[in-house]
């Protein structure tokens, strides 16, 4: 692998916004997950999970509901500030707003058509919106009483809906618009009355309707007699989400423990066509209240407020042997918030409202592999940029010497200069930015810090010249010419500035010539999501991860793909690389060994040798502490392509500052934990 001096930077102090609630497209691939900060994220089932789309949080705009609607092709969500969202999942943002008119909305669904919206307020009242083109139209009131509507359900048939509130729920006739069964579902305990909080709830085509409530239970009950079926007390504490599958044989309900249990329908005797509910399986993956729950066809999928989306496979449904090789556990982005001043030694941190610029710690001591150096200098901030406005921040860059710093939000794009002077840092903001660089998706320093690439709507990427007097010059847009309605979401820039990548959200990826300001190529398509991409600084080849774990490598100037890519397409790739739950993140190269290529994700850091053969699925893939216990006899029948080390996790970024030295930002899970609010308690055996 070689030896290296490591920074190991554990001063980012990223915590993740938990997950509030999550939507399944109907019959279709994709899981839309929305945050407590109001960000919005969507999941590609087919792309191994790839978190392809981030739309960024707002500090006015709560999401307590998301659906998709129209055949699964629209996205909406609502919230506290009493409006109904549409997102534009094109361009990355919130495309239309329109007032709910009840105050703050709690719930919202879509009829199974797609063609109807039912939105519960806090003034008691259920409303219908009909989804037509180019956004929704209000179309009636149901029958309105006291009481907020915490949450909604549609019959599969569409003609009514069942509505959960404080210590009722209420069944409406669509057609009437009236109220058709009140079922109540409150209790006594030692003769004191309890409010008892209807939390979710599932309207199912035999005509049960399903809840969850705060005294832990999950109810089944005959709407049209008001009678209660079957009682499940699952919890000591509040039972908070529920989903049932497409079949409705299986449901998952998700508690304020941290518990998400299982419920499948089945016989009560072998051959027998009675079937009743029984609780299968139990999971306990979550520190923190499970807000929202999911069902998708092939898994059980659970968010929580310690910000982890937990999927779990159905398993009669997958082909893997190893539960543990499709199970997949996401707590941050999939996308990078540190960028790296390699000549000054910066790191750039990106939260949601505000950038951190670092200077890294040096030490003068020498050791052995392995030991901990005293630093000699501390690592210092220097500098935190606030963003002004409500919204929150879209992308960040710091270039390579550290003089300029850029930033945008949905609609602003800030470009600073950077002076330092002794120990002192001044910043000077660029005035008159082009108006044309809005919304920026993505930005990338050219090496020698004297361009600034901005990624926009439609494909595009514009080109900006950097002054030394401290301005920017726009110099040309590259569009891709096929035409692109996704934004771009990766860019890759060659380090003698010749060749611009891009990538959009079609998942394919253009190849620009910055001398001639053309067109180059189009690498060929392939069927997953790229999740990194790079340019070997030397030979000018391509090197791109895809979120199925291929790795392959593209000659720009040949416009084919190498030799090398093409036998690792051949042989293929260690079935141990290719059941990673996390996808790569980050590519990078040491110009010393020009066939080594530097690649992480969240779990591992691993150095790829090309000059080495590709490991078989017979060879063990370890991680270097357990290849250093082995005898050198055994090393050297072990020796292959992947060094692979395990030490720095959960890893954010990784880079090279220079030939002898990598800087690795971690974020340890427990960290900021505890900065998360108290779990509820559990008695624990022995306590």
């Amino acid at each position: 692998m070689g030896e290296f001096e490591v920074h190991r930077v554990r001063f980012f102090g990223l915590v993740p916004a938990g997950v509030r609630c999550l939507a399944c497209q109907p019959r279709g691939g994709r899981l839309a997950l929305a945050r407590t900060d109001g960000a919005v994220e969507v999941y590609n089932l087919a792309a191994n999970y790839y978190q392809e789309k981030v739309i960024p949080g707002h500090e006015t705009r709560s999401v307590e509901a998301l659906c998709w609607a129209a055949g699964g092709e629209r996205l909406f969500g609502a919230g506290l500030g009493g409006e109904i969202t549409e997102y534009d999942l094109a361009r990355l943002c919130a495309a239309r707003s329109v007032d709910g008119g009840g105050g703050p909305v709690w719930s919202m669904a879509a009829n199974d058509s797609g063609t109807q919206l039912a939105i519960g307020c806090e003034d008691g009242s259920v409303k219908l919106f009909q989804v037509v083109p180019g956004g929704i139209q209000f179309e009636r009131n149901l029958d309105r009483r006291k009481g907020r509507i915490l949450c909604l359900s549609w019959h599969p048939a569409g003609t009514h809906i069942a509505a959960g509130s404080i210590d009722i729920v209420r069944v409406f006739d669509v057609c009437s618009g009236r109220t058709v069964q009140r079922i109540m579902v409150n209790y006594h305990v030692q003769k004191v009355k309890r409010e008892c909080i209807i939390w979710s709830i599932a309207f199912l085509s035999s005509g049960a309707v399903v809840t969850s409530d705060s005294f832990g239970r999950v109810q089944f009950w005959d709407w049209e007699r008001g009678t209660l079926l079957e009682s499940h007390t699952v919890s000591t504490s509040a039972v908070l989400s529920l989903a049932v599958s497409e079949k409705e044989d299986s449901i998952i309900v998700g508690t304020s423990t941290g518990a998400t249990f299982q419920f499948q329908l089945l016989p009560v005797k072998i051959g027998s066509l009675e079937k009743r509910w029984v609780r299968t399986k139990p999971f306990q993956h979550h520190t923190h209240d499970v807000r929202a729950v999911a069902h998708s066809s092939t898994a059980l999928i659970s968010g929580g407020l310690d910000a982890q989306l937990v999927i779990r496979p159905l398993m009669e449904k997958v082909q893997k042997k190893s539960y543990d090789a499709v199970l997949r556990k996401f707590t941050f982005p999939h996308r990078r918030l540190v960028s790296c001043a390699r000549k000054a030694r910066l790191l750039l941190f990106q939260f949601s409202q505000h950038l951190e610029l670092w200077r890294l710690g040096s030490t003068e001591g020498t050791g052995k592999d392995g030991e901990v150096l005293p630093l000699c200098r501390m690592p210092e901030h220097l500098l935190q940029l606030k963003s002004k406005g409500p919204e929150h921040i879209y992308c960040s860059c710091v270039s390579s010497c550290g003089s300029w710093v850029a930033y945008s939000t949905a609609s602003r794009f800030h470009l600073y200069r950077v002076q330092y002077e002794g120990d002192g840092v001044s910043v000077k903001k660029v005035p008159k930015a082009p108006k044309m660089l809005l919304p920026a998706y993505q930005l990338q320093f050219s090496s020698d810090s004297g361009s600034l690439f901005v990624a926009s709507a439609r494909g595009s990427v514009h080109v900006l010249q950097l002054l030394e007097r401290g301005g920017c010059k726009h110099l040309h847009t590259f569009r891709p010419p096929s035409g692109c309605p996704e934004a771009v979401y990766l860019l890759a820039v060659s380090a003698d500035r010749h060749w611009l990548a891009a990538v959009g959200g079609d998942w394919v990826i253009h190849v620009y010539n910055l001398k001639c300001l053309k067109h180059h190529c189009t690498v060929p398509t392939y069927s997953c999501a790229v999740t990194a991409l790079a340019i070997h600084p030397l030979t000018n080849n391509l090197v791109i991860a895809y979120s199925d774990q291929q790795l392959f490598e593209f000659s720009i100037p040949e416009k084919q793909y190498t030799a090398w890519s093409r036998t690792v397409q051949n042989c293929g790739l260690h079935k141990a690389w290719l059941e990673r739950d996390s996808p790569i993140t980050h590519i990078a190269f040491n110009p010393k060994n020009p066939s080594h290529i530097l690649l992480h994700d969240i779990y591992m850091f691993c150095v790829l040798d090309k000059s080495l053969p590709l490991p078989d699925n017979s060879t063990l893939l370890m991680n270097q502490s357990t290849l250093k216990q082995l005898p050198e006899t055994a090393r050297q029948r072990q020796l292959h392509a992947f060094k692979i080390c395990k030490k720095f996790q959960p890893l954010l970024f990784a880079d090279l500052l220079d030939e002898n030295c990598l800087v690795m930002v971690e974020r340890p899970i427990m960290d900021f934990k505890t900065q998360l609010p108290l779990p509820v308690q559990q008695k624990k055996f022995g306590t």
